[in-house]
């Protein structure tokens, strides 16, 4: 594979992104892919300031603001592990990437238009996006779970609602939907069938059983 297969996974919060990036690159990588799972806010200076941000007891900063450090963070990300990986034809999974800004940022008030054309000017377009879409009320129940350190300030009902809105208007071939209802299993195996699908359809193999199929 001369590039590598970018994938990212978005929807709002409590939709069960993190597991089932964890399982998609646990699974690929025992097929023998190589997988790098990353995601953002990353670990990076910005992405460490953002996550503190996020955690904290209010959300004091312009929308701008907050848009400037996520792309600061992407930026780093895009050319510290993106790139390269990409670059060395491995596959690279993603929990969240610039269409959580889109949303979230957009639900804020900002143009999502706007924050789509700044985020493509520097970052590669992904081959696969997997949108979890979870009910709202089944979301805040999931959410309200969670200890106080891993809730954000931003999760109220109604900014969740608007957050939820954007990301139904995501439409084009890289997308996919599928419903974070369902159990975890059956949403990993319908997510890793979806991969496996797009590499055989794109005719990428496995770098070491170059000639075969996946």
């Amino acid at each position: 594979m001369a590039r590598g297969l970018l994938i990212a996974l978005e929807g709002i919060d409590g939709c069960g992104k993190t597991t089932q990036a964890r399982l998609l690159a646990a699974a690929l990588e025992k097929q023998g892919w190589e997988v790098v799972l990353t995601r953002e806010p990353t670990d990076g200076p910005a992405g460490q300031k953002l996550r503190r941000y996020l955690h904290g007891p209010d959300r004091h900063l312009r929308p701008e603001e907050e848009l400037r450090l996520f792309v600061e963070d992407r930026r780093e990300h895009v050319e510290q592990i993106i790139r390269p990986a990409l670059a060395a034809g491995k596959i690279v999974i993603t929990d969240r990437y610039y269409y959580s800004s889109v949303a979230y940022q957009g639900a804020l008030g900002l143009n999502p238009e706007e924050i789509l054309t700044l985020n493509e000017s520097f970052a590669p377009r992904p081959d696969l996006v997997f949108i979890l879409y979870l009910p709202l009320p089944r979301a805040l129940k999931r959410l309200a779970a969670k200890t106080r350190e891993e809730r954000q300030v931003s999760e109220s009902p109604q900014y969740l609602q608007q957050v939820a809105a954007i990301y139904e208007g995501f439409q084009g071939p890289p997308f996919r939907r599928l419903d974070a209802s369902l159990e975890p299993e059956i949403i990993h195996e319908l997510m890793l069938w979806e991969t496996l699908d797009f590499l055989h359809q794109n005719k990428l193999v496995v770098p070491n059983r170059a000639g075969s199929t996946p």
